[in-house]
């Protein structure tokens, strides 16, 4: 499966953005799907995850509360809604699918990766 990341962009602090995975090739709702992010100067953390059929979510502690993740397994996409963006969220955003069950935390989990979609907040 291929995998396109949308939707970044320059946001103000506490606003809001949703970005976008859309995924082509064999049948999304095989996939569970993790997006990662990662800082200038910083390792690839993990943001959140979707299982194949969207009834289980994951979130980093950073993000809880603030992102959710959804999916329209029709329109082959999954989405990541994030409001009361911070500062600390600037990064380059990177969505990834993975064949197993569950939603993992890992990236080492999920084989194939977006391209990446740039988020950056302003104060």
């Amino acid at each position: 499966v291929q995998l396109q990341a949308s939707g970044g962009g320059l946001v103000q602090a506490g606003g809001s953005l949703r970005l976008s995975c859309t995924a082509s090739g064999r049948a999304f709702s095989n996939y569970a799907v993790g997006w990662f992010r990662q800082a200038p100067g910083k390792e690839r953390e993990f943001v959140s995850a979707i299982s194949r059929s969207g009834g289980r979510t994951q979130f980093a502690d950073s993000v809880k509360g603030r992102f959710t993740i959804f999916r329209d397994n029709a329109k082959n996409t999954v989405f990541l809604q994030m409001n009361s963006l911070e500062l600390e969220d600037t990064a380059v955003y990177y969505c990834a699918a993975s064949t197993r069950a569950g939603c993992s935390r890992s990236a080492s989990r999920y084989g194939n990766w977006g391209q990446g979609t740039q988020v950056t907040v302003s104060s």
